[in-house]
């Protein structure tokens, strides 16, 4: 009896720590965090995420920037004042491909290593895990800028309303050593259609009252 017991004892701690393995956990921070100046967020196909070094970060001097004088004055001076712990604000960076909006994100993170300033990218379809990775970061003392490239979203895509949730004010957003960088081709990045303003109204004195549907596609930008 015993031994059967022992048995099926050892087949149930087996089976529990199968069922734990495929279940989600939660985001471990990196064991050095002097692995590099730039991280990648990655989800594995077990669902558990992890941050990785980049081992090789591409150099990109704010001087080798050119015809962008007045946004590259603002972007700097943004992190500037994030790094020196002054207020600083998210930024969405639009414009046509190949206008060096990631490379000026790129420069400032060189320009601004020495001072503590950290990259981290994350992909729009890990968005969702914001949250997780800000609670990682927030008890650092280095400035973490949390980067995502070339947004656009389907309707219907949760890393839009994840990363609304960021910026809008939730409360994994108020830790003072994270700002958001993202860039897009787009200047709304949600798409719009002709039959989103049929919900139109105009009143007696014809104001325009635009309908939620459009405040919400739009309230990124």
């Amino acid at each position: 009896m015993n031994e059967k017991f022992e048995h099926l004892l050892v087949r149930a701690e087996q089976l529990i720590a199968r069922i734990e393995s495929i279940l989600p956990q939660p985001l471990v921070a990196p064991t050095d965090w002097n692995a590099s100046i730039a991280w990648r967020y990655r989800r594995r196909s077990s669902g558990h995420g992890a941050l990785e070094p980049v081992r090789h970060v591409g150099t990109m001097p704010l001087d080798a920037l050119k015809e962008i004088e007045v946004q590259k004055e603002k972007i700097e001076r943004n992190t500037r004042q994030f790094v020196e712990g002054k207020p600083a604000n998210n930024v969405l960076l639009t414009g046509a491909r190949g206008t060096g909006k990631s490379s000026l994100i790129r420069a400032c993170l060189q320009a601004y290593a020495p001072q503590g300033l950290r990259l981290i990218e994350v992909d729009k379809a890990e968005l969702v895990d914001l949250p997780d990775i800000v609670d990682v970061v927030s008890g650092r003392p280095e400035k973490f800028i949390v980067f995502s490239d070339d947004l656009s979203f389907d309707e219907g895509e949760p890393g839009y309303k994840a990363l609304k949730s960021i910026l809008d004010g939730s409360i994994a957003a108020s830790t003072p050593n994270v700002l958001i960088y993202a860039t897009s081709n787009r200047r709304h990045l949600l798409p719009e259609y002709m039959k989103d303003n049929l919900s139109y109204t105009h009143t007696e004195d014809r104001e325009v009252h635009t309908c939620e549907v459009i405040e919400e596609k739009i309230s990124l930008t």
